[in-house]
């Protein structure tokens, strides 16, 4: 796979991988179900609409989860970045209008402080006093955050007024990440592991990472200098969580925080890739890289791993528990983004098909041998327990991150060819 990359081809390289059919044949893609979990509803006079979280085997009737609620602000942003994305491909109306309801929902969860509550309650209430509904620096903000960078461009073309509401919604996040830039550039060591004190939660990487897509998307967006900065000290402190090269199998991996590295919203290596796309950065796509290169071949022949904890230092780094299990889509999509962004920027069609045979997992290219998404009816399943068990509940997550998974590897004729193999030993 190409490891050195020349700058001045990168927007080339880009422009010629982004060439992908807007309408697939044959799509996989079925919002059936995620449309079962869509609930229009009404906020301050104007349509909107949530997600509910869970939705359990065999009904599928959606759930509330005790003391959360039924709908979270996670889920949400997933989803309108979905329907963001298809339209974007597509040209769905109905897609567009469904983000935007979705997008209002975020705007209607975003707090005093500028940071977003996360649950509501059957009734629609916010719950304001669950330790993660609170509106803090934390997994949910980010998202939201993410949510409205992807669609600040798309509404601008579309609706200005609706598109400065979510401008004025990502700039009320800003005090919160320049307070995190304000510990730059300290660091912790516990566990003798470094922990750039200026990441989320003292040294989160997989939460830098969604907040870093957001900061790209915004520089892409408004062409805004000023966030130039909080990128490139968002990606030293994720580099710094980096697993040198070495003779392991996990050599170039991006730990997620403090020992430990677990699949479930690792999405440094594409917010890199990312980053030094938009600022033509060579050093942070080659960092990037080291880990798609590296890492995520010994994962594929693994049958892949959900949590590793480490120990000893960065520089020598061993690995003392590992655990296979219980693995879930959201583990998949991250490393499939990563490789196709990678395809992206490179053109090396390689990463094209190790896309594909990541999003495999769904279709049945996993230790248990089982198919998770099931394209008759859009579900996927929540995880797979062991070699023998799957949790065949269908809630929002897992399905809005098999969609995703499937809607960008289908702009991949190399990417999809391979992910469709697996369909056809699967099916008769």
């Amino acid at each position: 796979m190409v490891r050195w990359l020349f700058p001045l081809l990168l927007t080339i390289l880009t422009a010629a991988c982004s060439k992908a059919p807007s309408h697939v044949p044959n799509s996989l893609v079925n919002f059936a179900h995620l449309e079962h979990l869509y609930q229009a509803v009404t906020i301050d006079s104007l349509p909107a609409a949530f997600v509910y979280i869970y939705s359990e085997y065999p009904d599928y009737q959606p759930v509330e989860a005790p003391g959360e609620g039924i709908a979270c602000v996670d889920d949400v942003a997933r989803a309108a970045v979905l329907y963001l994305r298809h339209y974007r491909y597509t040209g769905n109306p109905q897609s567009l209008r469904k983000a935007r309801h979705l997008l209002r929902f975020i705007l209607h969860m975003q707090a005093a402080n500028g940071l977003f509550y996360n649950f509501i309650y059957a009734d629609h209430s916010i719950n304001q006093t669950r330790e993660n509904s609170r509106p803090r620096a934390d997994w949910w903000s980010w998202r939201a955050f993410r949510a409205l960078s992807e669609a600040y461009p798309v509404f601008r073309a579309k609706d200005t007024a609706f598109a400065d509401a979510l401008q004025k919604g990502m700039q009320r996040v800003f005090p919160h990440i320049d307070s995190l830039l304000a510990l730059y550039p300290r660091v912790e060591t516990p566990e003798r592991f470094p922990q750039p004190a200026w990441l989320p939660v003292g040294g989160a990487a997989d939460q830098a990472a969604v907040l870093l897509t957001g900061l790209v998307n915004y520089l892409n967006a408004t062409a805004d200098s000023t966030v130039v900065l909080p990128i490139r000290r968002i990606a030293e402190g994720i580099l710094m969580m980096q697993v040198p090269d070495t003779p392991q199998s996990f050599s170039g991996a991006f730990l997620s925080y403090r020992n430990h590295w677990h699949a479930w919203g690792n999405s440094q290596a594409v917010a890199l890739l990312l980053a030094g796309k938009a600022l033509q950065d060579t050093l942070l796509i080659r960092r990037a890289l080291r880990e798609v290169d590296g890492f995520y071949a010994y994962l594929v022949q693994k049958k892949f791993f959900h949590h590793i904890e480490f120990s000893g230092r960065i520089a020598d780094i061993k690995p003392l528990k590992t655990e296979r299990f219980e693995q879930i889509a959201y583990d998949i999509r991250p490393m499939v983004f990563a490789s196709l962004q990678a395809y992206e920027i490179t053109g090396d069609s390689a990463y094209a098909r190790l896309a594909g045979e990541i999003a495999g997992w769904l279709l049945g290219n996993n230790v248990a041998g089982k198919v998770m998404y099931d394209r008759h009816s859009g579900r996927c399943y929540d995880g797979i327990l062991s070699r023998e068990r799957i949790n065949k509940n269908a809630g929002a997550e897992s399905t809005i991150e098999a969609l995703l998974t499937i809607l960008e590897v289908e702009r991949h004729p190399v990417a999809r060819k391979v992910m469709l193999g697996y369909l056809e030993r699967t099916e008769p």
